[in-house]
């Protein structure tokens, strides 16, 4: 599926313990950065929205954990095994839409987003609840992968498929043309649902792979857009993108360790007093 409703799972979601070989490792990762950018303080009331399988929720318990942490997702899925994961006295999770935030009006004291809104079908109505939900004052911020420029590991698997197969390069050119992933995107939407003194950056990270097992494992699961992609080959198709995508990954060297750069876009703002 790669337009998922408002109502369906935003990442292709199926399976949390899927997720977190997919993603959920390199949003544990991207959390530092990313709240070294936005802040986090003492005793405040934040808003996780997006959560996935909550690893941003945990960097921020962990960095202020006289503080509350509530933590949202629209797939039962991720947030059962957020669930199942969480050692936070002040961290709670539960099923909810970004679009559809269902808390009063100025109940966060910051509000932020991680690896989410490229996959919402109406960016703009989550960024209008992140701001009703957070106090005036207050920080709302957001990062999405940088997925056309800055995400190479992932291009490697998408830009072998579409040399195989016409109907890849569909997929690929979906995927890093999605709303808000795109230079400048996610500026200008904070500055449209107007947010003050908004400020850009570009987070990086690196992703680690032990070998090509760990590199490939994730896409012959239920989530993500390769793992999409994948499962609409034959066999003989999926044999075929296995071996060059191998190839691709060893890049004529042997099997063990690769570490790729990945960036993302990131943003912040000021709810106006």
């Amino acid at each position: 599926m790669d337009s998922p409703p408002t109502a369906g799972p935003w990442r292709f979601a199926a399976d949390g313990e899927g997720y977190e070989r997919l993603m959920g490792r390199w949003s544990r990762r991207l959390a530092g950065p990313f709240l070294d950018f936005v802040g986090t303080g003492h005793d405040e009331r934040v808003l996780d929205a997006g959560c996935g399988t909550g690893n941003l929720a945990f960097a921020v318990a962990e960095r202020a954990p006289g503080g509350t942490v509530v933590a949202i997702d629209l797939a039962p899925s991720y947030i059962a095994q957020a669930e199942r994961a969480n050692r936070h006295a002040g961290v709670r999770f539960q099923v909810g839409d970004a679009c559809a935030l269902d808390f009063p009006d100025r109940s966060f004291d910051r509000v932020l987003s991680l690896l989410v809104l490229h996959f919402v079908p109406r960016a703009d109505a989550a960024i209008a609840e992140m701001r009703r939900v957070a106090k005036p004052g207050s920080v709302v911020g957001a990062a999405v992968w940088d997925a056309r420029g800055g995400f190479v590991a992932n291009r490697i698997f998408f830009d072998t498929a579409a040399a195989l197969d016409p109907k890849a390069g569909e997929h690929r050119a979906r995927n890093y043309t999605r709303p808000m992933t795109r230079p400048g995107d996610l500026g200008r939407a904070w500055r449209d649902a107007g947010f003050e003194d908004v400020v850009e950056t570009v987070l990086a990270i690196r992703m680690e792979f032990a070998d090509f097992v760990d590199y490939w494992t994730p896409y012959t699961g239920h989530d993500g857009p390769g793992a999409a992609y994948l499962a609409t080959l034959d066999d003989a198709g999926r044999a075929t993108l296995e071996e060059k995508v191998r190839a691709a990954y060893l890049d004529g060297e042997t099997d063990g360790p690769r570490a790729y750069a990945a960036l993302a876009w990131a943003v912040k703002g000021i709810v106006p007093v």
